[in-house]
């Protein structure tokens, strides 16, 4: 971990707030009842919390089977259940105020929060939908705090298809929500530019995964 990060010099001393949502948040509608908000600058200091969350959370590395055998998980994990605390206060004023924004849309909290680590562009993560659990069965809702180096994340329907770019800068905001993991697929593709770490915040409600 020994890429550097140059934050934005507009932030380096600001100590991190969620900023409004509401009439801030640009939804897109997709096919099948999936649906995807944007609210670009959402967390303000995100510099600070990035070096908070980069130092503090107990990063591990993790081997997973696929396709009959044992990889390395090409990023950083650590994983809060909803009976843990957050590593940060500013991530529990993250979760509560988009509890807030989205209950109309999931009638029930976001509770736990998984954190990635993608420490270059070498790091990534492969087409999937968050389908452990109620999320294969149900309509549900996932926010993803970005920050860090900015990084693609692409959506595309599942089982393949023409991907829609979403370029999630420092700070941004992404929400999944509708069918989306059951209809559609996100990844965050390798690069071969040279980048910087990026920490992803997954904030979801109980049973999905």
């Amino acid at each position: 971990m020994d890429a550097a990060l140059q934050g934005s010099l507009l932030d380096l001393d600001d100590e991190p707030v969620p900023g409004p949502l509401g009439r801030t948040v640009r939804r897109t509608r997709l096919d099948h009842g999936a649906w995807v908000d944007i609210r670009p600058g959402w967390m303000s200091g995100a510099a600070v919390l990035f070096d908070r969350l980069r130092e503090s959370v107990p990063w591990r590395e993790e081997r997973r089977r696929m396709y009959e055998r044992v990889v390395d998980v090409p990023r950083l994990l650590c994983f809060y259940a909803e009976d843990e605390p957050l590593p940060d206060p500013a991530l529990l004023a993250a979760r509560d105020a988009l509890t807030g924004h989205y209950w109309p849309d999931l009638r029930e909290p976001l509770c736990t929060a998984g954190l990635c680590l993608y420490r270059d562009g070498r790091d990534s993560v492969a087409w999937h939908g968050d389908r452990i659990g109620r999320g294969s069965t149900e309509d549900t809702v996932i926010a993803i705090l970005s920050l860090g180096t900015p990084r693609a994340l692409l959506l595309r329907p599942r089982g393949g298809g023409p991907a829609v770019r979403h370029e999630l800068g420092h700070g941004d905001l992404l929400v999944m929500g509708g069918s989306c993991q059951r209809t559609w697929e996100h990844a965050v593709p390798k690069t071969a530019r040279a980048t910087g770490p990026r920490i992803s915040v997954q904030f979801r409600p109980r049973g999905v995964r």
